[in-house]
């Protein structure tokens, strides 16, 4: 579909679901070099990085674990600036290598808030595994090891995004029409 309706918004694709899965794999093949004798502990920040999360750990042939947690920053199409944590992490991560999944990386406040109480739990080290990332929109800096793809400061849909909770359940990314 070239063009989708969500409630009042029309999107436009603009990244399809082959462009996606290319990417999904370069990561998974990068994490699987680099992270090989380390044993991570994957932690897929919900809900939006599920379907990433998903595709990534199907690719992933060391062995690892993966956990969830659940933040929430959005109302509508809008950052509310406030962070709430929804669903706290269970896991014990004191010693081991950790790699936060996260669909996307705008503002950096709320990976920044996310590396700072997982800091607390003494992992051996933390990594950031993105799907999409908004250099133009970052207000912290991050180090992000493992990003699929850099896009413009757009609100998109699709591939686990939303808008007001709709639009995850698309395979392909699309971004607001004007």
């Amino acid at each position: 579909m070239k063009t989708i309706q969500i409630k009042d918004k029309t999107f436009a694709l603009s990244i399809n679901e082959e462009s996606i899965q290319k990417e999904v794999t370069r990561v998974a093949d990068e994490i699987c070099r680099d992270l090989k004798d380390e044993n991570p502990i994957f932690i897929s920040v919900l809900n939006g990085s599920f379907m990433f999360t998903a595709d990534l750990m199907k690719q992933i042939n060391i062995p690892s674990k993966v956990t969830f947690v659940k933040l929430a920053s959005y109302e509508g199409v809008a950052s509310t600036g406030v962070i709430k944590e929804v669903v706290g992490l269970s896991e014990d991560i004191q010693g081991k290598t950790v790699v936060i999944v996260e669909d996307i990386v705008d503002t950096g406040l709320t990976m920044q808030r996310l590396l700072e109480t997982l800091g607390t739990r003494n992992p051996k080290a933390i990594h950031i595994a993105t799907l999409l990332v908004k250099p133009d929109k970052l207000q912290v800096e991050l180090d992000i090891k493992y990003c699929a793809m850099r896009i413009p400061n757009d609100f998109i849909v699709g591939y686990g995004l939303d808008y007001d909770g709709y639009g995850r359940n698309y395979p392909d990314i699309y971004t607001l029409a004007e």
